[in-house]
């Protein structure tokens, strides 16, 4: 097993890594006992309970934020790397990043969404659930759970949970802390750059400000030498350095402004409240995409995409948390109101061509969609917590929250109006409009009792209920030329479509019990129950079938005909899908050897996934939509270890496998290209196929020496390596399936720290490797037609071997 994890050059690389740390502690090897005997211990609050990772009876992982904020960890992407089982796929600034734990997904890869409410994990900021990537500042430790939490949380965890716990107001102390960071990306022509401060300010004995900035430029380092340089007026599929084209260099850039100001007050030692703002601002330029397994000659970090696609996002959150200690139990409110906007472009002209409507018979067609979204939510939970001493305990909570949405799709085709005969000056070709509103409410709660000192049993239950109200319209502006395109207020203004609507309820278990071997040995059992809610796909009914007269683009019912076939009936119903949910049964052990210098956890799990939503399409006009399908398992192990080996020197581990598939045949499931041309093809999915978004093993590894100055500061050396195995980008496939190589990156350091400074020199992905990290449709788009190519098949790429020099400043009185 061992030579099929490993590859040859990663060993030399590992090993290459891990010599250079062992020679730097070889003067350190006179170890001080006093130094050995503790750990540092993270306090987690996942359980609802103050406890160590050690003694918390859950798979979870803790990132200190201090040590996030010295080696320079800014996204979800960087930060999952070194967390067993659990990966975030990387798609740059433009996009989201989608995140997968234990192999949970069936969606094929592709261009994501910033704001993602229906992933499988839950993002808490606080104890406000808040599905946005904001960059990471300021933070106490971010707090990784894996498997279903759906007993401990209001949010639905279908697969797992990340909470990023920011730094409180102190009383205690004024605190003035700057920061900066120079970096030069190897195929970027300019340098980026990253600059914050913080300030905390008590100003009283229960009152206190703090304050965090951030401002984040990166140049970017993706070409884009095929722009055009007038849409519907250059020649798109001309050669490289022709006068039809723009081109642009570094063209994935982003800016972003990140920031909060929190109040903290205690009127009384019983009450704890905190009122914060957060926000954050992005001005993403592009993609950060290649085009390099396209047909165009374009190289490794180029984009062949014939339209700039700029991005603008926009997020704030207004948080209000009051605990107050009620002598017997803790009282938790937590109370958040937030804002989602995004404006957007994108180049349209793979999909029109892929259609086969004619477009491409316009010799200059070029195409582009304007995106709009605006999103509200409101979350309202409340939590009471046990204190009192006694071997049973309990925690009870309720939750609510409220979504609305509202967004717009149109679709531009310049000078293809006049060319083909329509009246539509403006050129837009398609319009798409939506507005949705889901209301959830859930009441939870947990019940542990300590049978002996050794021995503990929990058991816990939820109940949710929501409601989904929906309308969509879908237009065709060249052919109404009194069509006028509505505003997002037009929109949010129209009454939900009785149709769409969606009610439902269930009830999810937990069972967890863990029994202490020794004082350094823990052992556990959970079976845990997380859930997803449902949704609609919106577009109109279809009508009865008729061979005289097409259905054209409507959603099928279950078991309606579409066809003259004797097998031409709907599998599913393409008009909505129901919530889906998992059953988790894990064994784990969490252990330290060697006087506690040595910590070593594990575990084993088997997940069953149950009427597993994944994107599939409308038989009629292959229109992308959401199914159930026949349910899905996913099965393997997780290790880590922490190893304080000598003084100063610190040994980090990790390393999982994770084997995830349907379990049950999936009629029409993938949706396939027929080349030539772009006949669409539904394909089953089988029992045991692979599903896609995650590698089946994982493995990383860091080394951290400290050595002391005589000046009494302090010489900080990284390394650190992580390595995934290759990622399928749909489910089974068969053709239409791209398999993403497997990579490892190495990053390195070396920081010289004062009482006051931090000053640190790093290389990320210090080998440079090139890698691909996530991907859009498939192979099989690559194809030429009536001259037109086709150049939707790219795939995210890591970025290239950065150099950087980063600093810290902080005052504190």
């Amino acid at each position: 097993m061992i030579n099929r994890i490993f590859a040859p050059n990663l060993i030399v690389r590992a090993m290459a890594l891990t010599t250079a740390c062992s020679a730097i502690s070889m003067p350190a090897m006179a170890q001080d006992e006093d130094k050995l005997a503790e750990v540092e211990k993270i306090t987690v609050t996942a359980t609802r309970r103050a406890g160590s990772v050690q003694d918390v009876p859950i798979n979870i992982a803790a990132l200190d934020g201090a040590q996030l904020e010295q080696k320079g960890v800014g996204d979800v992407s960087e930060l999952l790397r070194f967390v067993p089982g659990i990966v975030a796929i990387d798609q740059g600034g433009r996009n989201g990043n989608p995140i997968i734990v234990r192999g949970i997904n069936a969606d094929p890869l592709g261009q994501g969404s910033g704001s993602d409410q229906g992933g499988t994990v839950a993002t808490y900021l606080g104890e406000i659930p808040l599905a946005i990537d904001l960059r990471i500042t300021d933070l106490d430790r971010v707090e990784v759970l894996l498997g279903p939490q759906g007993t401990l949380y209001g949010a639905g965890t279908l697969s797992g949970a990340i909470r990023y716990i920011p730094k409180k107001p102190q009383f205690d102390e004024t605190e003035y802390s700057f920061r900066g960071d120079f970096f030069q990306t190897s195929e970027s022509d300019d340098l980026g750059n990253d600059f914050g401060i913080t300030l905390n300010l008590p100003l009283s004995d229960s009152f206190a400000f703090r304050a965090a900035l951030d401002r984040y430029d990166d140049p970017g380092f993706i070409d884009q030498p095929f722009i055009v340089r007038e849409i519907g007026v250059s020649e798109p599929d001309s050669p490289r350095g022709s006068d039809q084209l723009a081109p642009q260099e570094d063209v994935n850039g982003q800016e972003s402004l990140t920031g909060k100001v929190g109040i903290r007050w205690m009127p009384i030692d019983e009450v704890d409240i905190n009122l914060t703002y957060y926000f954050q601002d992005e001005e993403n330029e592009g993609r950060t995409i290649s085009s390099h397994r396209g047909e165009l000659p374009t190289g490794l970090f180029e984009n062949a995409q014939r339209v700039v696609e700029p991005n603008d996002e926009s997020t704030d959150l207004l948080a209000l948390e009051i605990v107050a200690d009620l002598g017997f139990a803790e009282l938790t409110s937590a109370t958040g109101s937030s804002n989602y906007e995004e404006t957007g472009q994108r180049d349209q002209t793979d999909l029109l061509i892929s259609l086969e409507y004619s477009y491409e018979t316009f010799p200059t067609f070029t195409a582009f969609t304007r995106e709009e979204e605006e999103e509200e939510t409101f979350n309202q939970e409340i939590r009471l917590v046990s204190t009192y001493e006694s071997d049973l305990t309990w925690i009870v909570g309720w939750f609510y929250n409220k979504l609305e949405n509202v967004g717009f799709s149109a679709e531009f085709t310049p000078g293809y109006a006049q060319f083909a005969g329509f009246d539509r000056p403006d050129n837009l070709e398609y319009f798409s409009a939506s507005s949705e509103k889901i209301t959830e409410r859930a009441f939870y709660g947990e019940l542990a009792y300590q049978i002996t000192d050794d021995w503990q049993v929990t058991i816990g239950a939820r109940h949710y209920k929501y409601a989904i109200q929906s309308q969509q319209t879908v237009d065709f502006p060249l052919f109404d030329p009194g069509f006028v395109a509505a505003s997002l207020d037009e929109i949010e203004a129209r009454e939900f479509d009785p149709t769409l609507g969606q009610n439902d309820d269930g009830s999810l278990f937990k069972f967890n019990t863990s029994y202490a071997i020794s004082d350094d040995i823990n052992l556990y059992f959970t079976i845990s129950e997380g859930f997803r809610i449902g949704g609609v796909n919106g577009g109109g009914p279809c009508p009865d079938y008729d061979p005289d007269a097409p259905q054209g683009n409507c959603n099928l019912a279950p078991g309606q005909q579409f066809g003259p076939g004797p097998n031409d009936f709907a599998q599913f119903d393409e008009r909505a899908y129901g919530p889906d949910t998992t059953r988790n049964h894990e064994l784990g052990i969490k252990s330290q050897w060697l006087d506690g210098l040595l910590t070593v956890n594990g575990a084993v799990y088997q997940i069953d996934w149950e009427d597993n939503q994944l994107s599939s399409a409308t038989v009629n006009a292959s229109v992308p939509i959401t199914i159930n399908a026949n349910g899905a398992e996913s099965k393997g192990f997780e290790m880590s270890f922490k190893w304080l080996a000598a003084d100063g020197l610190r040994l980090n581990g990790s390393f999982s496998r994770v084997l995830s598939e349907l379990s049950a045949d999936v009629p029409s499931l993938v949706r396939s290209i027929e080349p030539p041309g772009f006949t669409t093809r539904f394909i089953d999915g089988r029992k045991g196929d692979r599903l896609p978004g995650s590698p089946e093993t994982q493995a990383s590894f860091s080394a951290t020496y400290s050595q002391e100055l005589s000046n009494d500061a302090e010489l900080f050396y990284s390394a650190d390596f992580a390595w995934q195995s290759d990622i399928l980008s749909r489910t089974a496939g068969y053709g239409s399936s791209f398999t993403l190589p497997s990579f490892g990156v190495a990053n390195a350091g070396i920081s010289y720290i004062t009482d006051d400074w931090t000053v640190t020199a790093y290389a990320n992905n210090l080998f440079d490797k090139f890698a691909e990290t996530g991907v859009q449709s498939t192979e099989l788009s690559n194809q030429t037609v009536n001259g037109a190519s086709v150049r939707s098949f790219v795939t995210n790429v890591l970025r290239p071997r950065t150099f950087g020099v980063r600093f810290t400043y902080t005052f504190s009185d």
